[in-house]
């Protein structure tokens, strides 16, 4: 086996799901990741389809899956005075099974953790690439070579901005904010029937905010020019989304008021990832939301889980030949990707005008929402997937 050296950057769901397939195909696998820890909690995130459960079957992970997963949330859009105008289903928007990202990270790392070297705490300061490796300088631990290096680090990947060039060459902003406050989930025992809750969005024209559900405590979507958002400075955060809600009524102002009591706060642009399918370059490889992000697009856990199957059994069944492999990976999911396709939640969810908003409470009433319902759970299976672990048994 060539390559067997290799370094993934991130241990959300990419990361871990991608060393427990390495590593089974016999590769030496280390995971960094800049969290002191696992981040616990986090929102709900979903899988759907046969396409992802075959994978997470053949992870062995499916059970667990759905013993910790949450509910159904349907999200009722009303007004200030909470009367209903539209209602968004739960089954457009859970998928088949829905679990916290943090249970999820848990049960790949739990997985893992045995059996390839994780560096919390730690992150990418260098990269280099030679003819016979890559040179990788850490932030804290000492500097080491790797055959290959995978990032599995988000929508705004290290790895990325090291290995391919600037983020503003790949990342594009869609015009709008999104913010996750809080943890809201519930275990279902799967011998008991399915849950099924509601939360309320409010909307006012470039402005969603929804309480409850299981996605989380409350979340909310705003319209805005580029914003450089302070990265460590949480309080600064919750002022700009202050600002954005400000003169909106309902339980808004409540909700406002409720945020520095709340866990966790995460505030970021909604935008997408464009490489032009090209997610791999020399020794180096994206996965997950790294290579092929569109943040809120439905598709994003079940991308990186998909990805990251594809691109280890690409190199076992290469025996380890990254330059083919990589082109294998690239192919595939170049066509799998187009899912995240150029949608932009912020428009479809908080649209800028009155008449946008009349327009899709209207348009969840149509039939054309049950058509794009069945458009993505069309495009979830859209891929011919591979045995690998039986191709790679095979060539034992």
């Amino acid at each position: 086996m060539r390559n067997q050296s290799v370094l993934v950057s991130g241990a959300s769901i990419a990361g871990p799901t991608l060393a427990y397939w390495l590593h089974r195909y016999g590769f030496d696998v280390t995971v960094v990741e800049r969290a002191p820890r696992l981040r616990p909690g986090g929102q709900a995130i979903d899988f759907k389809g046969p396409t992802h459960r075959t994978v997470l079957e053949r992870m062995g992970v499916w059970e667990e899956i759905t013993r910790q997963r949450t509910g159904t949330t349907d999200l009722v859009f009303a007004d200030e005075s909470g009367r209903e105008l539209a209602v968004m289903s739960g089954d457009f928007t859970g998928g088949d099974v829905e679990i916290l990202r943090g249970d999820l990270a848990r049960i790949l790392y739990e997985r893992t953790a045995g059996k390839c070297e994780y560096l919390f705490g730690d992150s990418i300061a260098g990269l280099s690439e030679t003819a016979d490796g890559v040179h990788v300088e850490f932030e804290h631990a000492p500097a080491r070579t790797f055959d290959l290096v995978f990032g599995t680090d988000g929508i705004h990947s290290r790895v990325r901005r090291l290995a391919f060039g600037p983020e503003r060459d790949y990342v594009h902003y869609l015009g709008y904010y999104y913010c996750i406050a809080g943890t809201a989930g519930l275990g279902h025992d799967p011998d008991e029937p399915p849950v099924r809750i509601r939360s309320t969005g409010y909307n006012a024209p470039g402005r969603l905010a929804v309480r409850g559900g299981f996605k989380a405590a409350q979340h909310y979507i705003f319209a805005s020019p580029e914003i450089d958002i302070p990265r460590d400075d949480v309080h600064a955060q919750q002022r700009i989304l202050a600002d954005a809600f400000a003169g909106i009524g309902g339980p808004v102002p409540a909700m406002l008021a409720e945020l520095p009591g709340l866990e966790d706060f995460y505030l970021d642009s909604l935008s997408q990832v464009r490489l032009d399918g090209h997610y791999t370059k020399g020794r180096f490889a994206l996965v997950g939301d790294s290579g092929y992000g569109n943040t809120l697009g439905g598709f994003g856990t079940g991308l990186a889980l998909v990805g990251a199957y594809v691109l280890a059994g690409e190199l076992a069944v290469a025996g380890g030949d990254h330059t083919l492999a990589f082109a294998r990976y690239d192919e595939i999911m170049r066509r799998y990707a187009k899912i995240a396709g150029n949608s932009n939640a912020g428009r479809f969810l908080a649209p800028r005008t009155a008449r946008g908003i009349r327009m899709r409470n209207w348009f969840f009433r149509s039939r054309s929402f049950a058509l794009m319902t069945k458009y993505a759970d069309r495009a979830a299976k859209d891929i011919d997937l591979r045995d690998y672990p039986a191709l790679v048994g095979a060539a034992v």
